[in-house]
């Protein structure tokens, strides 16, 4: 028939590549260099061992390679003759932490330096790699885990350049490329894990994270040391999950593959004498305590911020301004919806504490609910965690804005004395 299959026929699948030709390559290339090398998806394929610093080109013919032998050596001998003034351009001084890449009549050379190297004019397009360890950061994004949570999460990432060659043959632009790549690398391996498994295993994850870039990054050239990542909040929390959300303080740069005292000398360091995590549920919680001084929860209850303001003005002192020496300023959502403005001015006198917005500009401006609010002054929740879970809002400098702790330890202080009886003197 006509659309049939005609008998005897037999039906082959159609190949996945173009066939190679069997035409003369031409008079500039070597026949045996389409054979011998395949194309693997990388741009520097012509020249075979680039990546184990072999730069021998063997796609070249005779006559091409006797061709660039001529115009070479007719460059040189021009660069000699003229060598008074041709010196001032020729030669270029290359620091220890920097390569010079050159193409001759566009074939890739050995990169050049440190020290003083020679660059033929006309026939050589050269540039300078630097090899020093860099680094950039991801911006915070939004993932959403296995066990369907949202977390926002970045990420801080140092890397160097290893095979100056690679990184200019390789790939256009290396930082974009080296973004785009971490940034997705990130992104596939978060979506495999649960929020708590990201909230603990922070310092494991960047380093499968570093193990994941490095190879797709390496044949660039490019090589990274370090990836350190920043959980800045959980948005939404892991849905049928019999545990609450776990609030870990972010690891201290450097310090992240210790734990215990290390990391509460490093909280300390940053105001904070010890972080308490918040519990939202009976289940399993993480902890960071001060052994020599445990928290404490106070006995009082305070039922309004209107109230606590009115605690905090009894302890106002001038060793209190001493001690912290800012102004905060309190942007409070009430549970009725509305929004309210307290200050604390430490920074003058015996200090100053009102409803309404400070005479001055504050150094601090926080936002929080009310709820936290009466929390963070009855010690069960500690300003840093507050902070690392989302649910206190910072502008200014977080180390001076952890010196709120010390308002607190003094109101703490006052509750003891007033707690601990008083024996009658016999």
């Amino acid at each position: 028939t006509m659309f049939g299959k005609p008998s005897g026929y037999e039906y082959r699948a159609l190949p996945q590549k173009d066939a190679v030709l069997q035409s003369s390559p031409g008079l500039y290339v070597s026949a045996e260099s389409i054979v011998q090398y395949s194309h693997a998806g990388n741009s520097f394929d012509y020249v075979p061992r680039i990546s184990e610093n072999d730069f021998t080109d063997r796609s070249q013919s005779w006559l091409s390679w006797v061709c660039n032998l001529i115009v070479t050596f007719l460059v040189f001998v021009f660069t000699v003759v003229t060598f008074p003034v041709s010196a001032w351009f020729v030669l270029k001084v290359v620091p220890n932490y920097e390569r010079i890449v050159a193409f001759r009549l566009g074939r890739v050379r050995p990169p050049k330096g440190p020290g003083v190297v020679l660059v033929l004019p006309f026939i050589e397009q050269w540039q300078r790699v630097d090899l020093r360890t860099r680094a950039f950061n991801i911006p915070p994004c939004q993932v959403t885990t296995k066990d369907g949570g949202l977390v926002s999460v970045g990420a801080d990432i140092q890397f160097r350049i290893w095979n100056p060659v690679m990184s200019v043959v390789a790939v256009q632009d290396l930082n974009a490329s080296a973004r785009l790549t971490a940034r997705n690398s990130m992104t596939h391996r978060l979506l495999k894990k649960t929020v708590r498994e990201i909230q603990l295993g922070r310092t494991r994850l960047g380093e499968d994270l570093q193990v994941d870039i490095n190879e797709k990054t390496r044949p660039w050239g490019l090589e990274v040391h370090r990836v350190e990542l920043t959980v800045e909040s959980v948005l939404k929390t892991p849905e049928n999950s019999p545990l609450g959300p776990l609030v870990v303080p972010p690891s201290v740069p450097g310090l992240e593959g210790l734990t215990g005292p290390i990391q509460q000398l490093a909280m300390h360091f940053l105001g904070s004498s010890g972080v308490s995590m918040p519990s939202h549920s009976k289940g399993d919680t993480v902890s960071f305590v001060d052994e020599k001084r445990p928290v404490v929860p106070a006995r009082e209850k305070h039922c309004s911020a209107d109230e606590l303001l009115a605690t905090v003005k009894i302890l106002l002192s001038e060793r209190l301004v001493s001690q912290v020496g800012a102004c905060f300023q309190f942007n409070i959502r009430l549970r009725d919806g509305l929004e309210t403005c307290y200050f604390v001015d430490l920074s003058k006198g015996a200090g100053r504490a009102g409803a309404g917005v400070p005479d001055r500009i504050p150094d601090i401006v926080l936002q929080m609910s009310e709820e936290d609010l009466l929390a963070m002054f009855e010690g069960s929740l500690r300003p840093f965690a507050a902070y690392t879970s989302g649910r206190l809002a910072v502008q200014g400098d977080l180390k001076v804005a952890m010196k709120l702790e010390e308002v607190i330890k003094e109101m703490r202080q006052q509750e003891r004395k007033r707690e601990t009886p008083t024996l009658p003197l016999s």
